[in-house]
């Protein structure tokens, strides 16, 4: 069994940085592809980026393609996304996933979720 806590969110001002942490427990980490997740106010979650269990393959939102970047490190259990030049529509609560599956991620079906932390970008 994999459990997932993130931190890391916060306020920041538009145009700043932030990364993102999603700590793991479970000694089958290493097995399971990784996902982050999003979700604003009144609208439905959202995909952001995925990692292969290798860390070889990622994948990411085209809303954040070249800002964001998803990395993993298995001896910690832990991943990460880093989040460049944020903009107020990256304003939302951020949720780490974990799938045996890569290629469901994008779907937004997995397996285990965690509890999200929030990101807010000021204008």
């Amino acid at each position: 069994q994999v459990q997932l806590v993130e931190s890391g969110g916060g306020l920041v001002q538009a145009g700043g940085s932030l990364r993102l942490s999603c700590a793991a427990s479970g000694r089958t980490f290493s097995t399971y592809a990784m996902g982050w997740f999003r979700q604003a106010p009144g609208k439905e979650r959202e995909f952001v980026a995925s990692i292969s269990w290798s860390g070889r393959s990622t994948t990411y939102a085209d809303s954040v393609k070249g800002r964001f970047t998803i990395s993993r490190d298995n001896a910690k259990n832990m991943v990460y996304l880093q989040m460049n030049s944020l903009k107020p529509e990256d304003t939302a609560v951020y949720s780490c996933a974990a799938d045996r599956i890569l290629a469901r991620m994008t779907s937004g079906i997995c397996d285990k979720w965690g509890q999200g932390t929030q990101v807010t970008v000021s204008s």
